[in-house]
């Protein structure tokens, strides 16, 4: 497959904005080219726009070249260029599945592309044939979250694989939620398949949701030009500065507790009359079917729990998604379930 001719012609012809530290790689002692405040305060010069110590260490952790990491500001940044790269407005449209992350739309939306909706079965499992056939030769993007939210579950990597041979624009594989999962990140097939794209988040498993780092990874031309399109300061000195040391430290979230406390939250849940079915899960949320959504939601609320309803979307009706706490906010949950 030659992904360069996936790209939009205007895209592959652009000149990127640049900077005279993109003209040199190396540390000086007086900078006078940016027009920055000269006194520092630890915050006066612009960021590296390249992100280079970052993708090192990402290099180190995630065992990929840093050829093929882009670093957006959140994933949804990573998202939005995928359509204004690959996608001719008003020409061009994208498929995802159904229920699955808004943002896909809501980014096709902005960026005037049609967006094929393939519904799941009840269970919330894939059918290859039903998504490829709602493809055709305009279509630029193919959308897969597995873990996939709201519900939670993964899908066989051999469906993927399937759909990533059988499919001639380019897969986007949402990987948000993979450090809670049981099967396997698809980074190590990055190799065989240079249609695929690989998305993955600081916010979950990490624990930086306040920092909005998100991270894509794809073959070389990709990353190349998500890197031209891109505004050119779009990761904060901050930002990269405490990623940085977490990544350094390995200051990860506490994974491995969250996913101990999503089994005791599963079991505890299917103890509770008002929950009438709880899905199985990969991600640090449980999707859980009720009878009344709005009035438990509503009388969660009350009590100072927030979740979220999401039994007004297609495939979701009766459904509330439960966010794995701490084990202290996991019992209060259960006890004001009880009570209801």
């Amino acid at each position: 497959m030659n992904i360069s001719n996936l790209i939009r012609d205007n895209i592959r012809s652009l000149a990127p904005y640049s900077t005279a530290r993109d003209e040199y790689d190396g540390d000086l002692g007086i900078y006078l080219d940016a027009n920055e405040n000269p006194y520092d305060n630890g915050v006066n010069r612009y960021p590296d726009p390249h992100q280079r110590l970052l993708k090192t260490e990402l290099q180190r952790i995630k065992g990929v070249d840093s050829s093929r990491i882009f670093i957006g500001n959140g994933s949804d940044e990573a998202i939005d260029l995928l359509f204004r790269i690959f996608c001719i407005p008003g020409v061009s449209n994208a498929v995802s599945i159904a229920p699955t992350y808004g943002m896909y739309k809501v980014a096709a939306a902005i960026n005037d592309v049609a967006m094929r909706e393939v519904p799941l079965d009840e269970e919330f499992r894939l059918d290859v044939d039903t998504l490829l056939a709602a493809t055709d030769a305009a279509t630029r993007l193919l959308f897969i979250c597995s873990p996939n939210n709201p519900s939670g579950n993964s899908f066989p990597v051999w469906q993927i694989e399937e759909v990533l041979r059988r499919f001639g624009g380019m897969v986007v594989v949402d990987e948000a939620y993979i450090d809670f999962a049981s099967q396997p990140s698809l980074l190590s097939l990055l190799d065989s398949y240079p249609n695929l794209i690989v998305l993955q988040t600081m916010s979950k498993g990490w624990g930086m949701a306040g920092l909005r780092m998100g991270l894509a990874f794809a073959d070389p031309l990709v990353i190349e030009t998500m890197g031209r399109v891109k505004y050119p300061y779009n990761i904060n000195v901050l930002t990269q500065r405490m990623v940085l040391e977490k990544l350094r430290g390995a200051q990860s979230a506490p994974v491995d507790e969250i996913i101990a406390q999503r089994a005791w939250l599963i079991e505890a849940l299917a103890t509770v009359p008002v929950i009438k079915k709880v899905f199985p899960t990969d991600a640090n949320f449980v999707l859980v079917r009720v009878e009344e959504p709005q009035r438990i939601y509503n009388e969660l609320i009350k009590a100072g729990i927030i979740v979220r309803d999401r039994s007004r979307i297609a495939g979701c009706e009766g459904c509330l998604r439960i966010t794995v706490g701490t084990p202290g906010e996991n019992a209060k949950l259960i006890e004001i379930l009880k009570n209801l």
